[in-house]
């Protein structure tokens, strides 16, 4: 169960990350409440997964998630540049994340 609560904050992460975006300077409310309800049920859930996970786990692997959604949603909305490296190299990450939970 640690492990889905950690996959789910993950996601969380970076829809707090997306949305700290959008709320430019938190000017905006809408993504401001977004902002906040996405921040506290993934530090919950990040904070749950670690009472059965390591903290060096369990944070690599809620980072790794958040920071894989966050890039390719910046890619395909073209807020961020598409490359063939970056792919890679977030293909990479993903591999670290499922290889952090193999070794678990």
């Amino acid at each position: 169960m640690s492990w889905i609560v950690l996959v789910v904050s993950g996601v969380f992460e970076s829809v707090w990350a997306i949305a700290l975006d959008h709320s430019e300077g938190f000017t905006k409310p809408v993504p401001v409440i977004v902002f906040v309800v996405a921040l506290v049920l993934s530090m919950g859930g990040l904070s749950y997964a670690m009472r059965d996970i390591g903290v060096g786990t369990s944070y690599a692997v809620w980072v790794g998630i958040g920071a894989t959604i966050t890039v390719c949603y910046s890619m395909i909305t073209g807020a961020e540049s598409f490359s063939w490296v970056k792919m890679l190299l977030i293909l990479g990450l993903v591999g670290c994340v499922v290889g952090l939970k193999l070794a678990a």
